[in-house]
């Protein structure tokens, strides 16, 4: 679903332009005094964020990937459950983007297979 979703992975030039278009990114508001980063732009596929949600919730509570469990549980202390779930799919999102550009297999640091 993600995959039908994203399209075809060669018209994103990085990894924060597959994040803009789910709608993943921090909106900003700037002044030369301060910078605010509020909540997500929510300005892309709504489908693709649920499905990132989603997977996101399965891989922290129900697989128990080590590596986003980790990143999930330090940021639900801080921040929240919600706010960390959102961001533990948009680590997944930059996870999957890399895999598909690279064309290789999801090996994430300080995890032995």
């Amino acid at each position: 679903m993600i995959y039908a979703e994203v399209g075809e992975i060669e018209r994103f030039d990085r990894d924060k332009d597959v994040v803009s278009y789910a709608g993943l990114n921090p909106v900003i508001r700037e002044s030369p005094d301060s910078r605010i980063e509020g909540s997500i732009s929510k300005r892309g596929s709504r489908q693709l964020r649920w499905i990132l949600v989603q997977c996101a919730r399965t891989a922290v509570h129900t697989c128990n990937d080590e590596y986003l469990r980790r990143f999930y549980d330090r940021l639900a202390g801080k921040k929240g459950s919600q706010k960390a779930i959102v961001a533990t799919a948009r680590k997944l999102l930059v996870s999957i983007y890399h895999m598909l550009s690279r064309e290789g297999v999801h090996d994430p640091p300080g995890v032995s297979a």
